[in-house]
């Protein structure tokens, strides 16, 4: 009996063995598919050559790519890193490329619009870019992808342009940005101010999938933001949480929404529509209106 017991504990034991030893070679398996495939999107160009073996990073790696903006990236879900350096033959020329995998749309959008500005040289480049000088930054898909020309003189411009088009003839899937985008109003919106904010809106952790914009109207500056939610119950917890969280004093209840008082944000309004919270923020005593105004706005186009 000691015998046969000793003997199924040991195949259950190899068993297991057996079992981890298959998902590690799986798991390298499918890691090594996904690094040929976002390796795949480094164009290959005539005249142009790799100066060294193109690197990949991953989440855990990223670090050693962008040591104090990584968690930035990570902050938006990054996925993979895939870099490449070229060098032009019989030049000094070199351009660097790096493409982000993101995971989707949505947090390539994220990231991107975190570093761009408003007053960039805008350039339609995938869903969108900009140029600066001896750079070029754009999004397409789940990929946010930076190009960056050296020793390029006054072929830089050129150079970056035909760099980005290779690459997205590679990618099948360009994608769209986020539809949200298209519900904020119009007036006195600063172009390419909006932002998408994965995690921690407002600096709340229970606030997450927030988009916001820039406005200006005359003298005043202000912001409105939408968060989505995955369905009406969320956002009611929601917006329970975030009104639990504020001084009872400083909440007003409005006919369609909440009016609140904040020593950064000043004058907040804020409602909730099914699976959305949309608000207004940073409206400055004596311009009250304004608030409720673009929050009406906000209600009416997610209604």
């Amino acid at each position: 009996m000691r015998s046969s017991f000793a003997n199924k504990a040991l195949k259950i034991f190899l068993t297991i063995i057996l079992f981890l030893s298959l998902l590690n070679v799986n798991g390298r398996f499918l890691r090594g598919k996904n690094e040929l495939s976002i390796r795949s999107l480094l164009p290959e160009i005539e005249s142009w050559k790799f100066s060294e073996a193109p690197q990949n990073y991953l989440s855990e790696t990223l670090y050693e790519y962008i040591n104090g903006a990584a968690e930035i990236y990570l902050g938006y879900d990054f996925k993979e890193l895939i870099v490449g350096l070229y060098k032009k033959a019989d030049t000094e020329a070199s351009v660097s490329i790096e493409i982000y995998d993101m995971g989707n749309e949505k947090n390539s959008f994220g990231i991107y619009s975190a570093e761009r500005f408003p007053d960039n040289r805008f350039i339609p480049v995938g869903l969108q870019g900009y140029l600066e000088e001896g750079a070029l930054n754009f999004i397409v898909g789940n990929y946010y992808i930076k190009l960056l020309c050296f020793d390029c003189e006054d072929g830089s411009e050129s150079f970056l342009r035909l760099f980005s088009q290779e690459i997205l003839k590679r990618i099948k899937e360009k994608g769209q940005l986020p539809p949200l985008l298209q519900v904020f109003p119009r007036e006195g919106l600063i172009p390419n101010s909006e932002k998408f904010i994965l995690f921690n809106f407002m600096g709340y952790e229970f606030l997450n999938n927030g988009y916001l914009a820039n406005y200006k109207k005359g003298e005043l500056e202000f912001e409105c933001f939408i968060i989505e939610g995955k369905n009406s119950e969320e956002t009611r917890n929601m917006l329970a949480r975030y009104l639990a969280a504020r001084n009872k004093e400083s909440i007003q209840k409005i006919s369609f929404g909440y009016h609140l008082k904040d020593r950064y944000y000043h004058n907040i309004y804020l409602a909730r529509i099914e699976d959305y919270l949309c608000g207004v923020i940073k409206i400055k005593d004596g311009f009250e209106e304004v608030g409720e105004e673009y929050l009406k706005a906000l209600v009416k186009s997610l209604k």
